[in-house]
C-alpha cells in the first residue's frame, strides 16, 4: 500500500542531493559531486523499484481466481 510518507521521503532524498551538489560544486569538487549524484539517484531508483514491485504484486493478486 502506498503511503504518501514515502513521497515525502523521496523528495526530501533529492533536495539533499541538490544541496550536497551546490555545496560540493562551490569548494570546486566536481568529480565528487558527480558521484554522488549517481549514488543518489541509485538510491532513489532502487526505493521506486521497490514500490513498483509491491504495486505489480497487489495487481497481481487482485485479478488472481
Amino acid at each position: 500500500m502506498l503511503d504518501i510518507s514515502i513521497l515525502f521521503k523521496i523528495g526530501a532524498m533529492g533536495v539533499l542531493l541538490i544541496v550536497i551538489d551546490k555545496v560540493l560544486k562551490a569548494s570546486g569538487k566536481d568529480d565528487v559531486a558527480v558521484i554522488t549524484n549517481i549514488a543518489g539517484i541509485v538510491i532513489i531508483l532502487i526505493t521506486v523499484i521497490g514500490l513498483i514491485t509491491d504495486l505489480f504484486n497487489s495487481v497481481r493478486t487482485m485479478f488472481m481466481f
